[in-house]
């Protein structure tokens, strides 16, 4: 059976995509990553992608006149890599309506935190200064909103006493790899069903 395609977007150095490119490395996982895209030239994360062999391409937002050129752009670099998802692993851009009508709920995105709580891009920092004792990963389809899609599966991360944000997300991106190579597999193996909030596979 062929394996489901991936297109991987990415802002950073790119650690959720290497766990991606490890698994998609062993013979039996469902998945491969055959594309890897980034909002910046210089994320580190490309190079991690070149070494595997992936194609990997910058479309910085600086390069375009205004959003809508740039989204229409990165729909375009996704659609020709043909991916079944897209999966936006450390991407802080928020993707525009170009993207989104052409892949419609098949964009899944990564957040460290437990979703609908602490959205957006400072959550470990938001988690910690509002002193939970739980927080966590989340793995969610994308829409319109800021992380505010029907989410598909989290994982939970105690807060120790003595955890500051650097450490805390530390641990949070050691569950979040897993979660994220758990979660493509179980997509490329099953059916998805979406009613209203809820995702079940089957």
């Amino acid at each position: 059976m062929p394996r489901t395609r991936l297109v991987v977007l990415i802002s950073g150095s790119g650690t959720l995509l290497q766990a991606l490119l490890d698994a998609s490395g062993e013979p039996h996982y469902p998945a491969e990553v055959v594309g890897v895209l980034s909002d910046s030239a210089d994320a580190p994360g490309l190079q991690r992608a070149r070494d595997a062999g992936v194609p990997a391409i910058p479309v910085a937002l600086s390069d375009y006149p205004d959003r809508a050129a740039w989204d229409h752009a990165l729909r375009d670099a996704l659609e020709s890599f043909e991916p079944d998802w897209v999966v936006s692993a450390g991407f802080m851009r928020i993707l525009g309506p170009d993207v989104l009508s052409a892949f419609p709920m098949r964009v899944v995105n990564t957040h460290p935190a437990l979703l609908p709580s602490f959205p957006g891009a400072h959550a470990v920092r938001d988690a910690l200064s509002h002193g939970v004792r739980v927080t966590g990963s989340t793995i969610h389809l994308v829409d319109e909103g800021v992380d505010t899609g029907p989410i598909i599966d989290q994982r939970d991360v105690q807060v120790d006493d003595g955890d500051d944000e650097a450490a805390l997300h530390e641990r949070i991106k050691v569950v979040e790899r897993a979660l994220l190579v758990d979660v493509v597999r179980r997509l490329a193996t099953h059916n998805v069903h979406i009613s209203g909030r809820k995702v079940t596979l089957t």
